[in-house]
């Protein structure tokens, strides 16, 4: 077969191959290991492929996509750069999308390998193309390349090359394109500013952050809502934070929405605030960000009280981040019966409001009532079984009930607020008095799934795996819970079946 693919690669360069000869290539290659097409490979067979590649005829480019495709695999990336570098730019410009995507693969190969990644920041013409292809319609390619310059961008050369250099240019020209191509580029900036300090700074002196803020505080309500998404992006990095803060951005932020009350265009933007506040508060700590900014606090139980389901969503996804660690938590319970009554709207909206609603009730719940073991003081469990019993006048029978429908993704949000109590002692009391909630825990003709099947393991394991589980159960219903556990998710059992003469 490597013989029969060599003499047809051997037909190919010498650039007369007719289509049926091709297609005869691309189906031989796939049979030949990568170690034998390496051995046999020429430039001269890729030069030919590659300019093929110029052809009016679109199955002829297709071929020698496919083709191509197989035989770069199997080279070095460093030996690409070195002798591909005039076909990578062409490519990179090649009207048809089939051709672009291949050749910013392989410029995805290269930046990955620390050796071939010099030899493209010695080319800043094949920078450009890539940088160009941020443009491209083609969400793929501009994707691909977001992730190059991103992994260029992690060197000092590479920071210079971009930023410090005709490049940053052609960088704004791209941004020049259309609004979709100028939040690329900020997606960009925001990837490579998360890098370190001395990355976030290339990009707050190229002016492009300085623009993305401006942008983020500016007038226009649509733009606001996408630039909010890459602040918070920015935001997770300790770097991030503290530019944020010495710009006076999260001041900023905060003050826009203490004045969303008088603008009747708030709900484009307000939710993202919201929920930039929300991670800002988890990335940071909750208690500091809660007291400095307490219009975020009062927003989000405003949101939560309101009527309209998109800012209830809202509401109970940052609740549900805010109340995911235990400093979180506290500042909850601070807020006293506000926000236990609260619990009572949130229980409400998991058993009636639409699916997409209820399934994020059921995830922010799990995120407030769960505990980890080293946490598990007598105040905090106490605080937990409160805010359980505010969800509803039989908590444990709501969510037992949600999770006997035939729903699978409301059935596994109801178990995983079940794991998210099992390890808390007041919850395994519970659960062994509600009639039949072991016998149900343990019955795994009652998961349809997969998903299913493994968040029912989950929540047997979290009780197993629980110190007080085999105290407040006893033996019976222990050994049965760790049965379940050693046998797996996906545990069928056997079924013996004896033959009767004459049955049919």
């Amino acid at each position: 077969m490597a013989e029969a693919a060599a003499a047809l690669l051997d037909r190919a360069a010498r650039r007369d191959a007719a289509l049926e000869e091709l297609r005869a290539l691309r189906v031989a290659l796939q049979a030949v290991p990568l170690a034998a097409l390496r051995a046999r490979l020429g430039e001269h067979h890729l030069g030919a492929l590659f300019a093929l590649l110029s052809a009016s005829d679109r199955e002829q480019v297709s071929a020698c996509v496919s083709i191509l495709e197989r035989l770069l695999q199997a080279l070095d990336p460093l030996y690409v750069i070195q002798n591909l570098r005039e076909e990578l730019q062409k490519g990179l410009c090649h009207p048809e999308d089939s051709v672009k995507i291949l050749t910013i693969a392989q410029v995805g190969r290269i930046v990955e390998d620390p050796d071939a990644v010099r030899e493209i920041l010695d080319s800043p013409e094949l920078l450009r193309q890539i940088i160009n292809c941020i443009g491209g319609e083609k969400i793929a390619v501009a994707k691909e390349a977001i992730k190059s310059l991103s992994r260029i961008a992690q060197t000092q050369e590479g920071l210079e090359a971009l930023f410090v250099s005709s490049l940053l240019s052609d960088l704004r020209n791209v941004m020049a394109t259309s609004d979709i191509v100028r939040y690329r580029v900020y997606e960009l900036i925001v990837e490579i500013s998360a890098v370190s300090a001395e990355s976030l700074s290339y990009c707050a002196n190229s002016g492009l952050i300085p623009e993305l803020i401006g942008e983020l505080t500016g007038e226009d309500v649509l733009v606001r809502a996408t630039c909010i998404e890459m602040v918070t992006s920015l935001a997770h990095t300790p770097q991030g934070r503290q530019y944020l803060a010495q710009q006076g951005v999260i001041d900023k932020i905060s003050n826009i929405i203490l004045g969303a009350e008088s603008d009747p265009f708030s709900s484009f933007y307000l939710p993202g605030f919201v929920k930039f506040f929300g991670n800002l508060a988890v990335v940071d700590s909750p208690q500091q960000i809660c007291e400095r900014y307490p219009v975020f606090m009062e927003k989000v139980f405003e949101m939560a009280e309101s009527q309209d389901p998109t800012m209830i969503g809202v509401a109970v996804d940052t609740l549900g981040i805010l109340g995911s660690n235990v400093e979180g938590k506290q500042v909850l319970q601070k807020t006293r019966s506000r926000f236990q009554n609260l619990l009572s709207k949130i229980g409400h909206q998991a058993k009636n409001a639409p699916t997409e609603l209820r399934l994020r009730c059921l995830d922010a719940i799990s995120a407030l009532l769960y505990l980890p073991p080293e946490q598990q003081t007598e105040d905090l469990l106490r605080m937990t079984e409160s805010w359980f019993t505010s969800l509803s006048s039989q908590p444990l029978e709501l969510f037992r009930s949600i999770s006997t429908q035939p729903f699978p993704d409301l059935h596994c949000g109801a178990l995983r607020v079940f794991t998210a109590i099992a390890n808390q002692p007041w919850a395994q009391k519970l659960m062994l008095h509600s009639p039949g909630f072991v016998e149900y825990v343990v019955d795994r003709s009652v998961e349809p799934d997969k998903a299913s099947k493994d968040a029912k393991y989950e929540l047997v394991k979290a009780l197993v795996n629980s110190k007080s589980i085999a105290e407040i159960f006893g033996n019976q219903y222990y050994l049965r819970l760790r049965a379940y556990l050693q046998e797996g998710p996906y545990y069928v059992k056997a079924v013996s079946t004896t033959a009767v003469e004459g049955a049919e």
